[in-house]
């Protein structure tokens, strides 16, 4: 053996593994996904757990209606961690995910093909085309999110159009009509005139818009006022001039009456804003009298267009801030308006059709004319008359439609509500006494949806549309009587559950009543048809008592619901008005809340701008698992930003990730659980430390998924996998990994530490990096289960925490010696650390610490010589950093003697082996240990 050129390579235990180093995600991810489709995951890991212990995550269904966007795939990521997470917890936890069916979007886009209106087509005709662009759109989101590893009820989804679903939404509207609580009643509130139909206020959206505000004065006709005196009123709104019937004046602002000494004419304004209007209209004004505003309640005066009379009303939210302190009303183009009106019996007035025309109820000269092109209009006619004081632009925030894009308008039209302020408690009450008694995370959330729910008006819950749950209500066609009640709205529900709610369209009014039913107030036996369908957020607000209480696997109330938080708003809000309406109490027992996705500059994504980041795209690029990694980096409950530059900052991440699992996937490749695991108290101390400090990281990562700090966890691991395994103790072990005996006991302490180590993290991996984990958990040594799901936290890992204080010490040492040799590198005196010889220069703890442990310093240090000395030896030159640790320096020599061939140490011993003259004692020992096996 002495004569023959040995390659030592062959003798080292280097990596052994087919986990590869490229994940190839992309490829890889859809094989995993066959395997679970072919295993049944989801319904092996409900198998497993304890149907006692639940944890119910309700999905907030999206809307079927396009493919799915970076939000969709940021929201759906979250459920799914959370709901891995509890399950490896222990809990049993069933996901069932589901659609938003009805409403404008999809009718819109049916629409469009059809081009045309609502009153030239075929109710069931338009249902029809309705429920198959839904259902083509769910199959094409439901695959979109099985991409993204989401592990859930995919084969029995809740699907809102469903009959049963349908069904059980009218008996949620059955129980507010048995409480009394809905009402019909014509109300103003938010009307799309492209879409043709009411909306509710979370389908609104605000823009700014650049509008014309007017100054008009109105004609007070009141003998206490001298001739030519007048109330001037400020409006960014001149197209509802004509439903005027009132001003309104704050109660205890002061106005003045003054005088405009050049044409004689008196005018009404708050006092606060006389000098602004001065200004404005260029006039020179005398105060002629003062009053508190209510002293001019009931004034009246004369409409400037219209042959009509109105007077002066009082209300609290008049502003002095802008205009004259003077509103013009019209309650029926206005939600404060229409509330102050009521106090005083003032008619509602609406003028205006479904398409924003105006009706025979107007000026004959406005008839038939679009608003927003009357307003141009009306400014003309009001300076042809005199009445026109000034015109001026103006900036302001405007509602719009979600889906059109376009302006909304306030219109009084008839419309059911849900009354919130009916009863004792009422509804609001009762809605408030429960959010206090919700989990709201983060906090804000409680504030925020408390002033949503304190402020909102009664809940109008019609629209004027066709694809959606009808409101079952019937008129005599006799005496006209409204029919709506709890008997005959279940009476319907059960039709609905057998043929669908197109049965409200396909049949007679007397088909859909029971036999021989007659009107309670005139016995007529004639009926017509409520033709509103119910707003699309009742649907999904009903989605507790049609999923939760439906479903066997899953519990009422919810542990969480989890959307964005826009759903404060929308579905969060319409699921608790309805749950508490119906049942006293919130559907949801927490509900945590997400940010929107941005760019990397912050902006929102639009494709305008050209930022947008399909999901598919990074799928396509990079894989599911960077996704998923990318938001379990971000602290989500603020909104959060997405790049490409960021997305390749995170598969730099997970590459780190990734290699540190191969490593020590390579070094197990010999390693067999059953046999080779070394009892903890046997094991080396160094392995004991790493298990002891993995104990507490693994406790740390389990808080924070109790905590949903899944950010916390990314930090947490990321440094754990490239500093405290990579560069510190697996940096350490490869000695010990590649130089020792295969079967040496020193060697299979070390494989047992991480064995443990790889076992555990990927387990505590699986709910982020859900295909990583598993592809891990596939190579891991040993007996375990089908899938790393089926595997729960679990398990203590054995500690020694006396252990800590001492490896802190000796890590830092390691680390004032890594800078000491780099200090070497950059000077050219060494190359790799093994060429170097280092003395530690210490006092107190720390020097009987390090001489305690001078023999192993060498392989703690990578360096091939490692002495120990008192501080007050070291040189000038030796090397001290107090922020690293204190009372310590290093000074620094090449290493005497020969390379070790096999370990890279260098030896003055090197080559007095003559069977092995180019390793050191320790090397030839094993190499001749090694060739005794092969005789």
């Amino acid at each position: 053996m002495s004569e023959e050129k040995r390659d030592y390579k062959e003798t080292l235990n280097l990596p052994k593994t087919s986990f590869p180093m490229r994940g190839n995600l992309p490829k890889k991810e859809k094989e995993i996904l066959e395997k679970w489709e072919e295993i049944d995951l989801y319904r092996k890991v409900l198998e497993k757990k304890d149907k006692s212990k639940k944890y119910v995550l309700h999905d907030g269904p999206p809307y079927a209606n396009g493919h799915i966007h970076i939000g969709h795939a940021l929201n759906k990521v979250l459920k799914d961690i959370i709901v891995k997470s509890r399950a490896m917890a222990g809990y049993f936890t069933p996901y069932v995910p589901g659609w938003d069916c009805h409403g404008l979007p999809i009718e819109r886009a049916v629409f469009q093909k059809l081009k045309k209106r609502k009153d030239e087509v075929d109710p069931v005709e338009v249902r029809k085309k309705c429920r198959e662009y839904a259902e083509n759109w769910i199959k094409i989101q439901k695959e979109e999110f099985i991409r993204l590893g989401v592990m859930g009820d995919w084969k029995n989804p809740y699907i809102t159009m469903k009959p049963r679903y349908q069904a059980d939404i009218l008996r949620e509207l059955a129980k507010f009509y048995g409480k009394g609580l809905v009402y019909r009643a014509k109300k103003p509130v938010y009307w799309c005139p492209n879409c043709t139909t009411a909306l509710a206020e979370a389908e609104i959206e605000y823009k700014d818009e650049t509008s014309k505000s007017i100054y008009v004065k109105f004609e007070i006709k009141d003998k206490n006022f001298p001739e030519k005196s007048y109330f001037v009123i400020w409006t960014t709104t001149p197209w509802t001039l004509p439903a005027n019937v009132a001003v309104i004046l704050h109660p205890e602002l002061e106005y003045q009456l003054l005088k405009d000494e050049e044409t004689g004419e008196h005018y009404i304004i708050t006092t606060t804003l006389v000098k602004e209007f001065e200004e404005k209209t260029k006039k020179k004004l005398t105060p002629v009298k003062t009053f508190k505003g209510k002293e001019l309640e009931k004034v009246k005066y004369q409409h400037p267009f219209v042959d009509r009379e109105g007077f002066a009303i009082l209300a609290d939210f008049v502003s002095d801030e802008t205009g004259t302190g003077v509103v013009h009303s019209a309650p029926g183009h206005g939600e404060e308006d229409y509330i102050a009106a009521k106090g005083y019996d003032l008619p509602v007035l609406a003028p205006v059709d479904d398409y924003g025309r105006f009706t025979e109820e107007a000026p004959e000269w406005l008839q038939g004319m679009k608003i927003w092109k009357a307003n141009d209009i009306i400014i003309e006619r009001l300076k042809e008359i005199g009445h026109l004081m000034l015109v001026e632009e103006i900036n302001h925030s405007y509602p719009h439609c979600w889906r059109c894009k376009k302006p909304v308008i306030f219109r009084a039209t008839p419309q059911w509500f849900i009354a919130l302020d009916k009863g004792k408690p009422t509804l609001r009450e009762t809605a408030l006494s429960e959010i206090k008694k919700v989990k709201w995370i983060p906090e804000w959330g409680e504030i925020r949806i408390s002033n949503m729910v304190e402020q909102r008006p009664d809940w109008c819950i019609s629209r004027q549309r066709i694809w959606g749950v009808p409101i079952v209500a019937f008129y005599c066609k006799n005496c006209g009587k409204l029919i709506a009640t709890k008997e005959i709205a279940d009476y319907v529900a059960d039709i609905f559950e057998r043929e669908s709610a197109d049965a409200w369209y396909e049949k007679e009014a007397r088909e859909l009543l029971p036999e021989g039913f007659s009107c309670p107030e005139c016995g007529g036996t004639e009926f017509k048809k409520e033709m509103d369908i119910l707003d699309v957020w009742f649907d999904s607000g009903s989605s507790h008592a049609a999923v939760l209480e439906r479903r066997e696997e899953l519990s009422w109330p919810a542990d969480m619901y989890l959307e964005g938080s826009d759903q404060h708003r929308g579905w969060f809000q319409a699921s608790l008005l309805e749950s508490c309406g119906t049942r006293g109490k919130a559907p949801y027992k927490s509900v945590l809340t997400h940010g929107f996705t941005l760019d990397q500059q912050g902006r929102k994504m639009s494709k305008s701008l050209g930022n947008v980041i399909p999901p598919q795209d990074v799928i396509k690029q990079f894989g599911a698992d960077i996704l998923r990694l990318w938001v379990s980096s971000e602290n989500f409950t603020e909104d959060v930003r997405i790049s490409n530059e960021i997305l390749k900052q995170i598969a730099d991440v997970y590459r780190k990730i990734r290699n540190t699992m191969r490593f020590i996937l390579g070094n197990l490749s010999d390693f067999d659980p059953e046999k080779d695991t070394v009892p903890f108290s046997e094991m080396e101390e160094i392995d004991r430390w790493a298990l002891t400090r993995f104990s507490g990281l693994k406790k740390e990562i389990i808080k924070h998924y109790e905590d949903f700090k899944f950010n916390r966890i990314y930090r947490l691991v990321y440094n754990y996998c490239a500093t405290e395994l990579s560069a510190t103790y697996l940096d350490i072990l490869k000695d010990t990994l590649y130089c020792e005996l295969p079967d040496s006991k020193k060697r299979r302490s070390a494989q047992t530490a991480i064995y443990i180590i790889i076992r555990e993290l990927t387990k505590l991996l699986a709910p982020i990096l859900s295909f990583t984990m598993e592809e891990v958990y596939s190579h891991i040594p040993g007996k375990k289960e089908e899938s790393v799901f089926i595997e729960e936290f679990k398990g203590e890992i054995p500690e020694e925490k006396k252990l800590l204080p001492v490896w802190e010490k000796l890590i830092k040492v390691k680390s004032l010696v890594n800078k000491a040799t780099e200090t070497a590198r950059a000077e050219k005196l060494i190359g790799h650390s093994l060429e170097a010889a280092v003395t530690v220069y210490a006092d107190g703890d720390l020097y009987q610490l390090l001489k305690k442990y001078e023999k192993e310093l060498p392989y703690i240090f990578i360096t091939s010589k490692a002495t120990v000395k008192p501080i007050e030896e070291a040189p000038e030159t030796a090397i001290e950093d107090a922020e690293i640790i204190k009372r310590a320096k290093v000074s620094l020599n090449k290493a005497s003697g020969k390379k070790c061939e096999r370990c890279w140490m260098y030896s003055e011993d090197v080559g007095k082996d003559p069977e092995y003259p180019d390793v050191c004692p320790r090397c030839a020992t094993v190499l001749r240990e090694l060739d005794k096996g092969e005789e």
